[in-house]
């Protein structure tokens, strides 16, 4: 692993922060007369993307969720942090990372110098597992494509994956995440730089790990800086 900066209080101390801004405008927001009809997941732009995970259903979670769970943040970020699947407060409110765990990665974000609004923030799964469950391999399957569309739209220099279960289904493996940490890999094809690191719900039960997660967000803004 290579050698990362320790962090100052400063830094501890923002990754304490509970305080967040949402941001005023929802791309999942749309009306269903705003995209082409003829538009696939492959060539879509963000209204067309947003409107058909709104509607789909491709697996049997869309019979049991209260709002998909599209994506927030900047659509030209730099950094871009994919976590597994939404949890219940985010079915409620339809936006990624809104619980305790979206606090813990705000602050995260705000330790890195940034505020919530210029990263942009997604996850593998568009809707929630009942009852918080593992994704199943097939419902990964069927809702991959609009993940990979928009990292294509947003073009990062950077994806962070947020757990094992993230890390595991963006790289292809079945490696633990302690193996995962501290390597640089690229996501697919596109040759962007990708890192691993312990998801927030993680760290809400483990606090004593924030530290490596630090190493970790230094090790990527590392490979930005080179």
């Amino acid at each position: 692993m290579s050698t990362t900066t320790s962090p100052s209080p400063r830094h501890l101390a923002a990754m304490g922060i509970q305080a967040w801004r949402r941001r005023g405008v929802r791309t999942d927001q749309v009306e269903p007369d705003t995209a082409r009809p003829e538009a696939g997941v492959d060539d879509a732009d963000w209204r067309e993307l947003a409107q058909q995970v709104a509607s789909c259903t491709r697996c049997e979670l869309h019979s049991t969720r209260t709002n998909t769970v599209f994506g927030s943040g900047d659509e030209h970020a730099e950094w871009m942090f994919v976590g597994e699947a939404p949890g219940s407060e985010e079915d409620k409110r339809g936006l990624p990372f809104v619980g305790r765990a979206g606090k813990l990665l705000t602050a995260m974000i705000t330790a890195l110098g940034m505020q919530r609004e210029e990263v942009y923030i997604a996850n593998v799964l568009k809707c929630r597992p009942p009852n918080n469950r593992d994704p199943m391999g097939a419902e990964v399957a069927q809702c991959e494509c609009f993940l990979h569309r928009q990292v294509a739209l947003v073009e990062p220099k950077i994806i962070v994956a947020l757990g094992r279960f993230a890390a595991q289904s963006l790289l292809k493996t079945t490696q633990p995440i302690g193996k995962l940490r501290g390597e640089q890999f690229s996501y697919a094809e596109t040759g962007i730089p990708l890192i691993v690191t312990y998801h927030p719900a993680y760290l809400l039960r483990n606090p004593i790990d924030k530290r490596k997660v630090w190493q970790d967000l230094c090790f990527a803004k590392g490979i930005l800086a080179s």
